[in-house]
C-alpha cells in the first residue's frame, strides 16, 4: 500500500497555495493537509446538511482538511460554515455551452428524466451537480467527497488509502442499483489534466448526461471500484430493502431524496433516521448505533 502521502502531510502544501486558484475557484485560506474531505453548497438551502455533516466529521477526529466548495452564499452563511472549521473555496458553474445549460436546467431534465421513485426537493438544481467536477483542480493529493445531505457514523479515513474513483453503488429499491454507482460518496486524485479531459467529454454536441454528474462519473471511469453500500447508504433501504440495513456496518448515511431538515410525507416512515441526523445536527456525540431501532423487516 503506498502510503507516501501520510509520511509527509504537509508535502508540497508550501508552494502549491500561492493566493491564486485555477480559474473557477477562489479560496479563503491555504491547505493545511495535503488530503480533504470535500462537500459541495451551491445555495443556502443546503447549510443545514452541510453543517451536520462538518459536526459528523470531526467528531471521527479526521486530520483532513474540511472543505466547502460553495455558490450562491451570502457572508452570514459563510460565517455558519467557517465556524465548524471548513476551508471555504467558491466554485463557478462550469464554463458549459447554452446548449448544455438548456439541456441540463432543472425543468428540462426533470421532464427528459423525471424523479419517480423519491421527491426531490425545490431547491435542487441539476446544474449545479456538475460543480462537482471542479474537485479535479483542488490543491490536494486525495479527496473524498461526500454529499452535503449525508452525514458520517464512523471514520472513513481508510478511504483516502482507496485508489480513484471509489464509490458505492446505487442501491435504494432494488439490487439491480448494484450496477449503477452513486456519486454522493467518491474518492478521487485532484489533476489539472483530468479536469481539463473531463470538460472536453462532457460538453460535446448532443450531450445529455440523465443523472448530471453521477452518469458523467460513471461514464468516465466505466472501472470505477465498488465501496459496500455501508460507506454510502441510502435512506431508502430503510423501508425498501429493510434486509440490508446494519447499523453494526454503516459508517455514512445518506438523505438521497427528502432532506431529512424539511418537512415530508415520509417523516413518520423514516422517523429514527431523521432523529439521528437532528441529534447530530443540534451538535450531539454520534448515538449509540447498537441501540438504534431496526427497520421493519
Amino acid at each position: 500500500m503506498d502510503k507516501t502521502w501520510i509520511s509527509s502531510p504537509r508535502r508540497r502544501l508550501a508552494g502549491r497555495f500561492a493566493g491564486i486558484m485555477p480559474e473557477g475557484l477562489s479560496a479563503e485560506t491555504r491547505p493545511q493537509a495535503d488530503h480533504a474531505y470535500v462537500t459541495l453548497v451551491s445555495n443556502p438551502d443546503y447549510l443545514p446538511g452541510a453543517e451536520a455533516l462538518l459536526r459528523s466529521l470531526k467528531l471521527t477526529g479526521t486530520a483532513a482538511d474540511l472543505v466547502v466548495m460553495h455558490r450562491g452564499l451570502q457572508p452570514a452563511h459563510l460565517a455558519r460554515l467557517r465556524a465548524h472549521g471548513a476551508r471555504l473555496i467558491a466554485a463557478d458553474l462550469l464554463p458549459t455551452s447554452e446548449a448544455f445549460d438548456r439541456t441540463h436546467a432543472r425543468g428540462a431534465l426533470h421532464q427528459r428524466a423525471a424523479f419517480t421513485r423519491g421527491g426531490k426537493p425545490d431547491f435542487h438544481t441539476p446544474l449545479d451537480n456538475f460543480i462537482k467536477l471542479r474537485l479535479w483542480q483542488l490543491d490536494y493529493d486525495r479527496c473524498i467527497f461526500i454529499d452535503a445531505d449525508a452525514v458520517v457514523l464512523r471514520s472513513v479515513d481508510k478511504l483516502f488509502e482507496m485508489p480513484e474513483l471509489c464509490a458505492a453503488p446505487n442501491v435504494y429499491d432494488g439490487l439491480d442499483g448494484f450496477h449503477r454507482m452513486n456519486s454522493g460518496v467518491f474518492t478521487a486524485r485532484p489533476d489539472q489534466r483530468t479536469y481539463r479531459d473531463m470538460l472536453a467529454r462532457l460538453d460535446r454536441p448532443g450531450a445529455f448526461w440523465r443523472r448530471t454528474d453521477q452518469t458523467f462519473l460513471q461514464h468516465y471511469f466505466p472501472d470505477w471500484q465498488g465501496l459496500s453500500i455501508h460507506h454510502n447508504m441510502l435512506q431508502y433501504v430503510w423501508f425498501n430493502l429493510p434486509e440490508l440495513w446494519s447499523w453494526e456496518d454503516i459508517r455514512i448515511l445518506h438523505f438521497q431524496y427528502e432532506k431529512p431538515w424539511q418537512d415530508h410525507d415520509k417523516v413518520r416512515l423514516m422517523r429514527p433516521l431523521i432523529e439521528l441526523w437532528r441529534a447530530i445536527a443540534a451538535g450531539h456525540p454520534i448515538p449509540d448505533l447498537a441501540a438504534q431501532a431496526r427497520p421493519a423487516a
